[in-house]
């Protein structure tokens, strides 16, 4: 028997996935709404549609207990309130209905002198970028203290997870992997804080679980794997089947490459989160998730790397 009805908005994104298979495997009857379904998952319901349609998003979350939106913009198109508006298309469209939302945190919050951050932590963010997050979570209290819906944000660090693209793992630390060579992102004795997407994803759904015994509005933090640029260098070559050389980010050829490309420019002006540790902790998420959750490090890394070796060939 089904626990309840979920619709993932974002079907095709890194939360979005990976929380859809979690619901469904806790036993839920998920719907997934996107533009395309570009990875399908056995037993999903797809519903196509246009985030910006407000008709559609009424229709796809109508009869959802959870709505997880994972909705995002391209990295380069979040300001001149874009990232704001496509919030509040989705906020206007769970109206007044008493559902629950769930929404992916990040650390753009907090400055880079926060070394450990706490759902209690001050949220002063120190970009442009962090400062829409805080307005875009402003948004969402307001939605649940006027009695709206019910609020659970799940805040984490950066993402990693097996068959994933477009995220850091991929576009800079496996960069080279074709050459033999593993990139680290800052000096090999600072700490990182990073997320598994299958373990991030049954998290979401651990936490949907018990959501009526929450409040209004929750801010959890997913604690993940904070580990520094050194352990993870060393995973990466544990797993590898070929010796790897490890070496740092070119982040001088990436600074010539935003002079042409707007996303990575934008990438860019978020350097510092990679030269301070800033560690997520939170200890009622981790008495929620249990202590023999999650995903062992060098196996969540292992999986995450399989694809590289497979796909991108390294060379022996």
């Amino acid at each position: 028997m089904s626990k309840g009805k979920v619709t993932v908005l974002g079907i095709n994104g890194h939360i979005g996935h990976h929380a859809a298979q979690a619901f469904q495997q806790a036993g839920w009857e998920v719907t997934a709404f996107g533009r395309t379904n570009r990875k399908p998952i056995a037993g999903i319901k797809f519903v196509a549609g246009d985030a910006a349609d407000l008709g559609a998003l009424k229709a796809v979350v109508a009869d959802a207990d959870i709505v997880v939106n994972a909705l995002n913009l391209p990295y380069d198109k979040w300001d001149k309130g874009r990232a704001e508006a496509q919030l509040a298309t989705v906020i206007e469209a769970m109206g007044s209905s008493g559902k629950t939302m769930m929404y992916p945190g990040n650390v753009y919050n907090f400055a880079a002198t926060d070394r450990r951050m706490a759902p209690s932590t001050p949220q002063r963010p120190q970009t442009p970028r962090g400062e829409i997050r805080v307005r875009q979570e402003t948004m969402l209290s307001d939605a649940a203290k006027a009695g709206k819906f019910q609020v659970i944000i799940i805040r984490a660090g950066d993402f990693y997870g097996p068959n994933n693209s477009g995220d850091w793992f991929d576009q800079a630390l496996m960069l080279d992997i074709g050459k033999g060579k593993i990139h680290h992102m800052a000096e090999l004795n600072m700490a990182h804080a990073w997320a598994y997407l299958p373990d991030l994803g049954e998290a979401f759904a651990k936490v949907g679980d018990i959501r009526n015994s929450l409040g209004a509005f929750e801010n959890f933090h997913f604690a993940g794997n904070y580990v520094t640029h050194g352990q993870l260098m060393a995973a990466i070559q544990h797993a590898a089947p070929i010796p790897l050389k490890i070496t740092p980010v070119p982040w001088l050829i990436m600074q010539a490459m935003g002079l042409a490309m707007p996303v990575i420019r934008e990438v860019l002006k978020m350097r510092y989160l990679w030269n301070n540790p800033m560690e997520l902790v939170d200890p009622r998420l981790d008495a929620i998730l249990g202590p023999d959750f999650g995903t062992p490090f060098e196996d969540a890394v292992a999986a995450a790397a399989q694809q590289f070796f497979v796909s991108k060939k390294a060379a022996a």
